[in-house]
């Protein structure tokens, strides 16, 4: 599932720089990921960045937007077509 940010947010601005899909813009109010770059960091870390750095926990898993570990890679891929991923790429998703 893509993450969102929750009106709980300050406007910092420290979860934009740390998305490496580039999916974090600035809203009318509040930061906003978009839903089509998000992947929750598969291929990149095994924890969502934005969320790892939001003071105020603001970053959450998008209830209406659930999605497999297959699909964000497979996103992770087409949005960086010039990275080899390999099959032992980082995601939240294979942590034990």
């Amino acid at each position: 599932m893509a993450t969102m940010i929750t009106e709980e947010c300050i406007n910092c601005g420290a979860c934009e720089p740390e998305c490496p899909n580039e999916a974090i813009s600035e809203g009318d109010e509040v930061f906003v990921i978009d839903p089509d770059k998000c992947t929750e960091c598969v291929g990149h870390y095994d924890e969502e960045q934005c969320a790892a750095v939001c003071p105020v926990d603001a970053c959450i898993p998008d209830p209406n937007n659930t999605e497999t570990d297959a699909i964000l890679i497979a996103r992770a891929k087409a949005l960086h077509p010039a990275k080899e991923f390999g099959a032992n790429y980082p995601s939240r998703f294979k942590k034990a």
